[in-house]
């Protein structure tokens, strides 16, 4: 399998992170949906999980599929590994 710089695992790290803030968030808002600072910190989350993916797309290629994320030329769909790889 492919080496990928310490970057890219610490920057998937960090999206992971965010990621789980968001469903707990979501969770959160599900129940109390007048929660004016959760909304603030669901949308800021929101917010920093695009520029996450953002960097590591931008190095190191799409994360996912089906009109989530473009594609560099050549097609790389077909670089491995997948983020669930790693």
């Amino acid at each position: 399998m492919k080496q990928l710089p310490q970057d890219y695992y610490e920057l998937l790290e960090n999206l992971q992170a965010v990621d789980f803030v968001l469903v707990e968030l979501t969770l959160y808002l599900d129940t109390h949906n007048d929660d004016t600072d959760a909304i603030n910190q669901f949308n800021y989350y929101v917010k920093e999980r695009k520029k996450i993916r953002k960097d590591i797309e931008s190095k190191y290629g799409p994360l996912m599929q089906y009109g989530n994320s473009y594609s560099g030329n050549p097609w790389n769909w077909d670089d491995a590994p997948w983020p669930w790889q790693v």
